[in-house]
């Protein structure tokens, strides 16, 4: 019995299928398979049921489940009281919105590759909710998205958060107007789709206050939302500092709310059975380095 067969059980049993495994510990499938194979073969138990669709735990899966926790969790303790101070390798999978991609993320990378050059990064851009369902399942290691951990099974802590505002075309609404709850029966809204954890603060806020929009465009792209209103399409509710260098050059105007704005809360969210030293040293460096006042280096003047 190895601790890289109590792996490759462990996180087949956690993760739900063996290609979510395979991909966590960076082999491949058919080597994933094979290392549980020779685990049921030492003990001789099987561990999972493969009759099935969907390979379940036996009964000797579940005894052995929690012992193979704790031989990973030991191993993990052991390098970090002994100082094993060699850099992490392999790659690192983390899911980021487009607002991150496109602010602080550039320089979290360089400052990756520096202090952990064997570490690679495969970055995932996408909306909040789907996100989180990615590092629920697995397939991500970490992730930056709005609010805290939607599942049990992810651990979540917070690390930034964003003023908002509503900003128009200036050929739509001048700067500074008052906008009133009235006025959503006149202006398209355009916003994020329902996954997005922008769209759910937005609902939340309508919901709070009894307003009724009368049209609502909804997009996945910050891009194209951003795009849409300064072509005049509609309003949009969008960061305040990101979209100052556009306000500067009179495409989008901020108008005032005669409701107070919700303020979104960025939180990173991992897997609560994932004490890999990666995430801890990956986490670090994000709380150290998220940063969403940094502009959008295709709008710097």
């Amino acid at each position: 019995m190895t601790l890289n067969q109590l792996k490759a059980f462990y996180w087949a049993a956690k993760l739900g299928t063996f290609s979510i495994a395979a991909g966590r510990l960076h082999v491949t499938q058919s080597s994933l398979s094979k290392r549980i194979a020779e685990l049921e073969a030492n003990i001789g138990k099987l561990l999972f049921d493969r009759s099935g669709k969907r390979a379940v735990l036996t009964d000797a899966g579940e005894s052995l489940l929690e012992t193979a926790r704790q031989m990973i969790e030991l191993e993990e303790q052991a390098r970090s009281r002994l100082a094993f101070e060699h850099d992490p390798g392999g790659v690192c999978r983390i899911g980021l919105s487009e607002l991150s991609a496109t602010t602080w993320f550039p320089g979290f990378v360089g400052r990756l590759r520096s202090e952990y050059p064997d570490l690679a990064i495969e970055p995932q851009v996408g909306l909040s909710r789907s996100l989180d369902k990615l590092v629920e399942r697995g397939e991500l290691d970490l992730a930056v998205v709005v609010g805290a951990a939607s599942g049990q099974a992810l651990a979540s802590h917070e690390v930034s958060s964003i003023k908002f505002s509503w900003l128009s075309s200036p050929a739509r609404l001048c700067a500074g107007t008052l906008f009133k709850a009235t006025q959503f029966q006149e202006h398209p809204v355009i916003s994020s789709t329902s996954d997005s954890g922008l769209a759910m603060a937005f609902e939340s806020w309508i919901a709070a206050h009894d307003i009724n929009v009368r049209q609502t465009i909804s997009c996945n792209s910050l891009t194209a939302i951003i795009g849409l209103t300064v072509a005049g399409v509609g309003i949009s509710f969008l960061p305040q500092q990101y979209v100052q260098p556009l306000e500067k050059k009179r495409l989008l105007v901020a108008l005032r709310s005669e409701l107070p704005l919700p303020l979104l809360k960025y939180n990173i969210i991992w897997r609560r059975d994932d004490t890999r030293r990666l995430i801890f040293l990956v986490k670090k460096l994000l709380l150290e380095e998220v940063d969403f006042s940094k502009a959008n280096t295709l709008w710097a003047d």
